[in-house]
C-alpha cells in the first residue's frame, strides 16, 4: 500500500485514481498522519446477455463505408 501526502495527492489524483483502479491501495496522510485511503470499490459484473446482443448488432442498417474509410474522414476532417 502507498502513502501519499495531501499536497501530493491533489497534484496527481488522475495517476493515484489510475493506480487504484488496477488494484492498489493508497493512504492519503496530512502532516505525516494517515487522514483517508483510496481503494477500489466492488462492483459486481452484469453477464452479457449475447441473444440481445446479437439481435441488436443484426437490426442495425450495414454501413455504407468501411471503418477504415471512416475513421480517415474523421481524422482528415479535425486537422487544423
Amino acid at each position: 500500500m502507498a502513502t501519499v501526502n495531501l499536497a501530493d495527492a491533489k497534484a496527481h489524483l488522475s495517476e493515484l485514481v489510475d493506480r487504484v483502479e488496477a488494484g492498489e491501495s493508497v493512504d492519503i496522510t496530512r502532516r505525516g498522519k494517515p487522514v483517508a485511503r483510496l481503494a477500489a470499490i466492488s462492483r459486481p459484473r452484469k453477464p452479457v446477455d449475447v441473444g440481445r446482443l446479437r439481435a441488436l448488432t443484426d437490426s442495425l442498417p450495414p454501413q455504407a463505408e468501411s471503418a477504415a474509410d471512416l475513421v480517415r474522414a474523421m481524422r482528415d476532417s479535425d486537422r487544423y
